[in-house]
């Protein structure tokens, strides 16, 4: 079992005797509530009178077909995987990671607070409106103080009192329904069935309004789909409340919403509707009892706001998404987030000293429909990796959570567009945030399978042409390890031959690991090349033949897609060139992969890193550069490599036989330098014998050379001794091309 799932488990068995909500409670109740809310009873007679009854429905069915969508999306996944504390942020993180789990929980929580405080300013006035005479702040500050007092002494009570709260809405809706047997509903059916005529309303002098003004103005009634899914850590079995609980919730208010709107239509004109915002309280049978419902909803937003958005603030928290995080996760003794509590009240506290939210009040709405847009996203992308693990027990088909990913990006803008970019741009400079704050994710999300997806699909796409793969070619280096010290010592000569997009495969040969260090020592060395940024990874050969161990290893790596295509020789003293190393550079050739030996002078080293030196044969009677330039490409390009990381100079170096061959030597060498598109480039042209001239050649820090497969040991020594610096001898695959 691995770490990820051990700590998911310990987790579920540390929170179990917390978990006491079930469907009807702890999510179907806190879902229902904040969905019949302020909206409902203060502006459903306004949308009815601008969008007529046709319109009022046609709203309501968008509105909620949104919502069924990501509700949709969200029962599959929260039937696919074990849901910790947090809702969508739980949902989120263990999909795409914690970096965007926190770069929507973070934002999302804000806005909870700001909701709280904007449902606080919703209760203050309503109750004005019944005691006109009362301080405003002082009535603030009454109902935070009840909430917090509520939610801080456990999630539990918060239900009980969202239990008496839901009794006073039904007697609201009793009175909507009595009112309407006792003959309110004195307008024809087929006069209310019109389309509207969207005049507007009084803060606009009736100036005209639309049909996606309304929907704006409605819209939010329909987006508290998350408060039950916000209790998940507290839920007795989440993965079968969540779905159950948000779906029926989904579909009585659903009905409740249509009826009503059935309901305004017959009961009240036109000019009723959109000029008088109490027409629910004047239509009813009993007035105080809509009043009530009003209080009622708009405190129980804020109770279910305020509960939801600590549990969000509790599972980022547990995973150290933010500082203090240890304290954020402090819990009762009874499991309530206490600590997380006592932040979000401060929060809310002082957002209500504002006094005024109407400029950030989008911002609520539209953070809970990107969520609502990455809960979709997730869904998609389980659905289209096609992954075993992805087997939810509440399926959806593949149009659903489309259909919501679109839907809920296309509200977005009709409700604010510029606002939605706002809200696009805050989400991602969080994400920008946490992605470099190196969270470590304490379990296993979809992340590796996505990447790995891509990886098979461009494998399985590129598959025909792999073997030319000359524009997209990267140094992808195998090492061979014997000697550990050695390895350490070419570090910075490797790293500066792959970095930045290439790879170094280290691959240890040792007789046996029984009682070895040696994968320690090479993950140590692997670790410090990707802390250089350049990706490495290891493995390790039993064998006590070297030459065996690396050959067996490239003829395993034939097939694979994203294999070495350079063969890196550190050739010491300890080595057996003719057994050891002559065996790896013929079956290199062979394999047609490319190789390369290196011979570090014992004092010069790698000298001042600011000249290169590359070896040029001589043409003779072929002067043609065409796309076959010989054994000289992959020499050019280490040449390259090394030019950028060390800042150094190439020079291109030729000895010829005669005079007479020199013009055709120089412009060979310039129209390699003209089509390899190599900066700054040397030359030098020497005319008599090769062993001749290498005393005299001019100084390098390295020198770099062509071979083949009858490469001899003496002549390694020769060339090292005789350019008085550090050598690399370098045969290509044939697959590379400078000129690419």
């Amino acid at each position: 079992m691995t770490n990820s799932a051990i700590f998911v488990l310990s987790m579920q068995e540390a929170n179990n005797a917390h978990k006491k909500f079930g469907t009807f409670g702890g999510v179907f109740t806190p879902t229902l509530l904040t969905i019949l809310g302020v909206i409902m009873y203060l502006r459903m007679g306004w949308v009815v009178g601008n969008a007529g009854l046709l319109g009022a429905w046609l709203v309501i069915i968008i509105s909620f077909l949104i919502t069924l969508c990501t509700a949709l999306s969200m029962s599959a996944i929260t039937t696919n995987i074990r849901i910790g504390a947090g809702g969508a942020y739980a949902i989120i993180s263990q999909s795409l990671g914690l970096e965007v789990g926190g770069s929507l929980g973070i934002p999302r929580y804000i806005s909870q607070g700001l909701a709280v405080t904007m449902y606080i300013f919703g209760f203050r006035e309503g109750w004005l409106g019944i005691f006109p005479e009362h301080n405003a702040f002082l009535v603030d500050v009454c109902v935070f103080a009840g909430l917090i007092t509520i939610a801080y002494i456990s999630a539990n009570l918060a239900i009980k009192i969202q239990y008496i709260i839901m009794v006073i809405i039904i007697a609201s809706l009793v009175s909507v329904v009595l009112a309407a047997y006792d003959g309110s509903m004195q307008i024809p059916t087929s006069e209310a069935l019109s389309w509207g005529s969207f005049k507007g309303s009084p803060e606009n002098g009736f100036k005209g309004s639309n049909f996606w003004l309304v929907f704006a103005v409605f819209f939010p009634a329909a987006t508290g789909i998350m408060a039950g899914a916000n209790m998940s850590g507290e839920l007795k079995d989440p993965r079968s409340s969540i779905p159950k609980g948000t779906l029926w919730a989904i579909g009585v208010s659903f009905v409740i919403y249509m009826l009503l709107a059935f309901w305004l239509a017959r009961s009240a004109s036109e000019t009723e509707l959109i000029s008088n915002y109490n027409i629910i309280i004047e239509k009813a049978y009993v007035g105080p009892l809509i009043i009530a419902g009003i209080l009622g909803a708009t405190f129980s937003s804020a109770l279910a706001s305020l509960v939801g958005s600590s549990r969000i603030l509790f599972a980022m928290g547990e995973h150290q998404v933010l500082p203090k995080s240890k304290f954020l996760a402090g819990t009762s003794a009874n499991g309530q987030p206490r600590n997380a509590m006592i932040v979000t009240g401060i929060l809310i506290f002082a957002t209500m000293l504002l006094r005024n939210l109407n400029a950030v009040a989008p911002l609520v709405t539209l953070f809970f429909l990107v969520t609502y847009a990455m809960i979709n996203i997730v869904v998609i992308i389980e659905q289209n990796l096609g992954l075993i693990s992805y087997r939810p027990l509440f399926k959806v088909r593949r149009w659903i959570p489309w259909l919501g990913l679109i839907s809920s990006v296309l509200a977005m803008f009709i409700i604010n567009p510029t606002i939605s970019l706002v809200t696009i741009g805050i989400v991602l400079a969080v994400y920008w945030y946490l992605s470099r704050q190196n969270l470590e994710t304490p379990f296993e999300d979809v992340r590796s399978g996505l990447f790995v997806s891509f990886a098979e699909w461009a494998a399985k796409h590129t598959w025909g042409m792999k073997k030319m793969q000359q524009r997209a070619w990267k140094p992808n280096l195998m090492v061979p390890v014997r000697d550990l010290t050695g390895a350490r010592g070419n570090f910075d000569f490797l790293r500066n031959i792959a970095h930045p997009k290439g790879s170094i495969k280290l691959l240890g040969i040792e007789p046996s690991s029984d009682g070895s260090t040696m994968g320690e020592q090479l993950e140590s060395l692997a670790q410090s090349f990707r802390d250089k940024d350049v990706f490495s990874s290891w493995t390790i050969i039993n064998t006590t033949e070297f030459a065996k161990g690396v050959n067996y290893g490239n003829q395993a790596l034939l097939g694979a897609f994203f294999r070495p295509n350079i063969v890196f020789l550190n050739l010491q003293a300890h080595d057996d060139y003719e057994s050891e190393l002559r065996p790896v550079i013929k079956e290199c050739i062979r394999l047609e992969i490319g190789c390369v030996v290196y011979q570090q002078h014992p004092t010069a080293l790698l000298g001042q890193r600011d000249t290169i030196n590359v070896w040029l044969s001589s043409r003779k009677d072929n002067w043609n550069l065409g796309w076959d330039i010989g054994n000289l490409d992959l020499s050019t390009l280490i040449a390259y490599k090394l030019m950028k990381n060390w800042q150094a100079k190439i020079r291109l170096v030729m000895v010829i036989a005669d005079e007479s061959q020199r013009e055709n030597a120089e412009n060979f060498m310039q129209q390699l330098i003209s089509l390899a598109r190599l900066p700054e480039t040397l030359t030098e042209i020497f005319v008599g014998n090769f062993r001749a001239i290498l005393p005299a050649a001019p100084r390098a820090d390295l020198n770099i050379f062509g071979m083949d497969a009858d490469l001899r040991f003496e002549f390694v020594e020769e060339m090292t001794q005789a350019t008085n610096s550090s050598c690399l001898f370098v045969k290509d695959s044939g697959h590379e091309s400078i000129l690419a």
